[in-house]
């Protein structure tokens, strides 16, 4: 009886992992959206950080709650965060750090009116989403406040995308080493420099382009930082995930998962792109 070879097994083609038309889509409606408003009217655009951190702040205190039991007071989180991004606008930095002491005053004056088991742990998880999303949000504020603010934002949005877009790229085409498995699986050494390259291409065009007194030599320090910021940051999420058990934050995008999924890589890089753009160009 002849033998009859086994089939070659078929390769198996690499995906993104997730709904790639939807995720483009949504991501091309985020950004619209966001740049319309932020060269429309610096205020509107305020606002639209405002909702963002707020729906951050309500992905990320249903997490804790669903997952850990942890009750971080979210009413006073959400009228807190949302006055934390306005007072570093109108305010500056003053404004800033007066609004975070006051909204984790409050954090822990609310969660006073319940019994006190488990009091500790609800406050310091209240406290540590104030400044991980609201405080951290204010430094893109803070940006805005310059003369040539909205570019300042810009550069920021597109920094970090491009570092997200290239670290992307690279490592579904090219990723062979994993980065922090531990951590994020699908991050790869080879993505990282992809990220790095592409900022760092990036900033010195938007240094070069966009920004008043700005240097391309500039440029490529501040897309170094960011695709390290922006990296760190994603990784950070990352693990809080993980401790949680869940995939992502939330639903409300489609393609994304929710908006804490889209914010872990802009937070953490906002102050890193204000502090350097005053080291580089001044207050504006």
């Amino acid at each position: 009886m002849p033998i009859v070879p086994e089939p070659a097994p078929v390769p198996q083609k690499k995906t993104a992992g997730r709904d790639l038309g939807a995720a483009i889509g949504v991501g091309v409606g985020l950004g619209a959206v966001i740049v319309a408003s932020l060269f429309v009217q610096k205020a509107v655009f305020v606002g639209v950080v405002a909702v963002a951190v707020v729906f951050g702040l309500w992905e990320l205190t249903s997490r804790l709650k669903e997952r850990k039991g942890i009750n971080a007071p979210l009413v006073p989180l959400a009228v807190g965060g949302a006055a934390m991004v306005v007072a570093g606008y109108a305010r500056g930095p003053e404004g800033a750090w007066v609004a975070t002491a006051l909204t984790a005053l409050a954090v822990l004056v609310w969660r006073m009116t319940e019994p006190p088991d488990g009091y500790l742990k609800d406050v310091t998880a209240g406290v540590f989403a104030a400044f991980y999303v609201p405080f951290l949000a204010t430094f893109v504020a803070l940006m805005l406040t310059a003369d040539d603010g909205d570019w300042r934002v810009l550069t920021f949005l597109v920094l970090t995308v491009v570092s997200d877009t290239g670290a992307y790229a690279v490592g579904w085409r090219f990723g062979r080493h994993k980065l922090a498995p531990r951590i994020s699986p699908g991050k790869t050494r080879e993505g990282l420099f992809g990220a790095i390259g592409f900022a760092m291409a990036a900033g010195a065009l938007c240094m070069e382009f966009l920004i008043d007194g700005g240097t391309w030599w500039q440029g490529l320090l501040l897309g170094l930082a960011v695709a390290v910021s922006a990296t760190l940051g994603d990784l950070g999420e990352s693990m809080i995930k993980r401790d949680l058990g869940i995939k992502d934050m939330g639903t409300l995008l489609p393609g994304h998962g929710g908006i804490m999924d889209r914010l872990d890589s802009l937070l953490p890089t906002a102050p890193v792109v204000w502090l350097l753009l005053v080291v580089f160009v001044g207050q504006g």
